[in-house]
């Protein structure tokens, strides 16, 4: 199954207590609701966790939670605001893909490697995606959570640069 394949390739305990979670969370059905999320479960996660519902009308991701350490890192809350108001223009591409990419399949995805850097101070870490849907079926949003390791803490004033091409990932089908 291909939810055991993801969850094997996660190495960071937290973030296996957020897929499992998810796991829990959607019971017989292909995908937990965002309703289903029990943020008291998660805890001890919440700091880097965040999430995005996909506005049809719209064309967009809206934000629905970024934990205190994705908003430290991202420079500001995303809760009610589109992607495209989030992200630098260079970033957002490769940000868009990846969250459209989970909502398509629907799949998980795995990153691991640089995932942020802000003005020299690389952040290292491990990231996960994962599809929600309102009916169970068709993905409609997302939970992701990132764990990132500053040498030194950036500050919110700092500018973020996002490089794609030093963070490994994959993807793996919900159904597959």
């Amino acid at each position: 199954m291909s939810y055991d394949r993801f969850l094997a390739a996660i190495k960071d305990p937290d973030l296996i207590a957020v897929a499992a979670h998810w796991n829990a969370a959607r019971g017989d059905r292909a995908m937990p609701a965002w309703s289903d999320i029990d943020a008291v479960a998660l805890r001890r996660a919440l700091p880097f966790i965040w999430a995005w519902r996909f506005d049809r009308a719209r064309k967009t991701f809206i934000g629905r939670l970024a934990g205190e350490e994705v908003v430290a890192v991202v420079g500001g809350n995303v809760r009610n605001r589109a992607i495209e108001d989030c992200f630098s223009p260079a970033a957002l591409p490769v940000i868009r893909g990846r969250l459209e990419a989970v909502l398509a399949g629907p799949s998980f995805m795995h990153g691991t490697g640089t995932v942020y850097v802000r003005h020299g101070y690389t952040g290292s870490g491990e990231r996960i995606i994962l599809p929600l849907a309102s009916d169970g079926i068709h993905a409609d949003g997302v939970i992701g959570a990132t764990l990132y390791r500053f040498a030194v803490k950036p500050t919110a004033k700092d500018q973020i640069k996002f490089d794609p091409m030093e963070e490994t990932i994959a993807f793996f089908p919900l159904g597959g």
